[in-house]
């Protein structure tokens, strides 16, 4: 779509928020009112409560066959993996304790089922969205979702008002549930931005998986903006501007181009392989977080999978040994003979997973996550070892543990994985006996040990974003300190480049699978350092690919010599940006 004409009713207006689907798009604002204000009560007498309680299982009754003709289209759609967050919809209504607060508070109040379908329900979320726990929260917004399905079938209603959608359009809303965003048409829907949400909500994982451009969190954005406004929408950045300034839009108009001038080249650069100018070849492989997203990895022209991250696999529920294993199967089986590496469970911190049970935590990010839970709970951790060992067989799978601060979680780890592997053996599983083992440097302690664990391990994996969050002491989320949160501070060079080099003293090669590795400005750094391979999430593949065939290996090692070199942040990237507007000017259009 093109970009729209400025507008010249106000003044430019731009809101940030957090980006969780990429992409550029405009339109006019279809601002959504929310429906809980359509809640009436009424009083009604004993005798009619089996009446309203029968209403109310008739709702049940449509609201769970909408929902499962929903999932089985997303199924057909977008795969299996992304229906599935359906399942906890399903789950919710057939929970006996909503089921018989609603019928006590029938027969207590005696108040019509619509409005005590909505005090109880309203409750229920509240409860969870207070809770300290992010996955919990998230659920709050799947339960508000139920319930305004189950209003609009108790109202004769099957849709919302996103049904009479006729022209393309930007919507903006309080809040869109996962069931909403999962009907959106595209042909009709170009982007949305709302005042709740984060990036692990269904909503947002909808949103990714229909490659709608989408922003929120955005806190107010459906009081500042009317229907009718023009927008831009800016999904990767987390920017929504309203009325955009004519400089605005020619800039983005720029950004579209430098996308379509990729894109253009996209099928050529799908095959090729990631090598410079003077014949370096450096594996780009993709992250994922479900099988199904081995499908756009390969689309993209990734050379594998280099971070699998397995929590996703346990949001709605804790997957069985043979469950876990299909899922890994399925990676292995459409990748083959190309390899995968899966990251064991990395909970805690920003990923919490309430059916797991989980303290609270002051300081999750420090605290009992990762591979620190795994180990403290070593027989739910070998199950997941035995299913990765089980979907081994063809060769192609490598193992991978989070958040090592010390060789001692290492040896401890692999002694788990002896076991796991005996236990199989003893059973007479089939596994790869030679299944390389690495793990994450993403703690200052391990980068500085690296020595003293690179004998008990087979490869690297340089996690950016933590170290970078860990040695700078930095969340990078805190507004008031994120200006302080630098890839390219001159400890980070150092801690990467000393876990390089001594990966290399010891044979093994080493892996970036952070941000890092996916901003096509600090590729030829990353290069230049000496990294073995790069892993980013698959539509950033295409980028990085073209930055590495434009460059010359030389280049990049001059521009890693002279980060070493520098005593400052701003400096190094200055001299990123500069070689790489060099070399893909295009590149460095799309990224500004």
């Amino acid at each position: 779509m093109d970009i729209a004409p400025p507008s010249t009713n106000g003044d430019e207006l731009e809101l940030k928020g957090v980006g969780v689907s990429p992409g550029i798009v405009s339109g006019p604002a279809f601002v959504l009112a929310p429906e809980e204000d359509a809640v009436v009560v009424r009083d009604i007498t004993a005798a009619d409560v089996p009446r309203e309680l029968q209403r109310y299982e008739q709702a049940l009754v449509a609201t769970r066959q909408q929902i499962r003709d929903l999932q089985h289209r997303m199924t057909e759609s977008m795969g299996k993996e992304s229906a599935e967050i359906f399942e906890a919809h399903l789950l919710m209504l057939e929970d006996r304790a909503i089921y018989d607060e609603i019928v006590r508070m029938l027969g207590t109040d005696l108040k019509n089922i619509e409005f005590v379908l909505h005090e109880v329900t309203d409750r229920y979320a509240t409860a969870l969205r207070n809770l300290q726990d992010e996955y919990l929260s998230e659920r709050a917004v799947d339960v508000r979702d139920i319930a305004r399905r189950l209003l609009r079938n108790l109202a004769g209603r099957s849709s919302s008002a996103l049904a009479e959608i006729s022209t393309p359009c930007i919507i903006i809303a309080h809040d869109l549930s996962p069931t909403e965003t999962a009907g959106l048409n595209k042909a009709k829907v170009l982007g949305f931005a709302t005042d709740l949400g984060s990036p692990t909500s269904h909503t947002a994982i909808m949103a990714r998986a229909l490659g709608i451009p989408a922003v929120v969190g955005m806190h107010d954005i459906s009081l500042r903006v009317a229907a009718g406004d023009p927008l831009l929408v800016d999904g990767q950045h987390g920017l929504v501007f309203v009325r955009p300034a004519a400089e605005r839009i020619e800039r983005y108009a720029r950004k579209r181009r430098a996308q379509s001038a990729i894109r253009e080249r996209f099928n050529v650069l799908r095959d090729q392989p990631a090598m410079t100018l003077d014949g370096y070849h450096l594996p780009l492989a993709a992250n994922i977080e479900l099988p199904a997203d081995v499908e756009v990895a390969i689309a993209n022209g990734a050379d594998g999978v280099g971070l699998f991250r397995t929590e996703f696999l346990f949001l709605n529920n804790v997957p069985t040994e043979d469950e876990q294993t299909e899922a890994y199967l399925q990676v292995a089986r459409r990748l083959a003979p190309a390899t995968a590496i899966i990251r064991t469970m990395d909970i805690g911190g920003d990923k919490f997973i309430g059916h797991l049970k989980m303290p609270q935590q002051v300081n999750p990010f420090m605290g009992w996550r990762a591979i620190r839970f795994c180990l403290a709970q070593p027989e739910f951790f070998k199950v997941q070892l035995r299913a990765i060992l089980r979907a081994s067989t063809l060769k192609n799978i490598k193992i991978m543990y989070p958040m090592i601060s010390n060789v001692k979680e290492v040896i401890e780890a692999n002694r788990l994985l002896d076991e796991a592997k005996n236990e199989l053996a003893g059973r007479g599983v089939e596994f790869d006996q030679d299944i390389e083992v690495g793990v994450m440097i993403e703690i200052p302690s391990a980068a500085l040990t690296a020595d003293l664990i690179a004998p008990h391990v087979r490869f690297f994996s340089i996690g950016t974003n933590d170290l970078v969050q860990y040695t700078l002491a930095v969340d990078r989320v805190n507004e008031l300190v994120s200006n302080l949160y630098e890839p390219t501070h001159p400890a980070i060079i150092k801690l990467i480049k000393h876990t390089i080099d001594v990966g290399h003293e010891f044979g093994l090669w080493t892996g970036v699978c952070g941000e890092m590795a996916g901003n096509p400005l600090l590729v030829p750094l990353l290069v230049g350092l000496g990294v073995d391979e790069l892993s980013c999430n698959a539509p950033g593949v295409p980028l990085v690919k073209d930055v590495i065939r434009s460059l010359r290996f030389a280049q990049a090692e001059e521009l890693g010599l002279a980060a070493l070199r520098s005593g400052s942040a701003e400096e190094v990237l200055a001299n990123c940006r500069a070689l790489v507007g060099k070399i893909a000017p295009e590149i460095l259009e799309l990224v500004e």
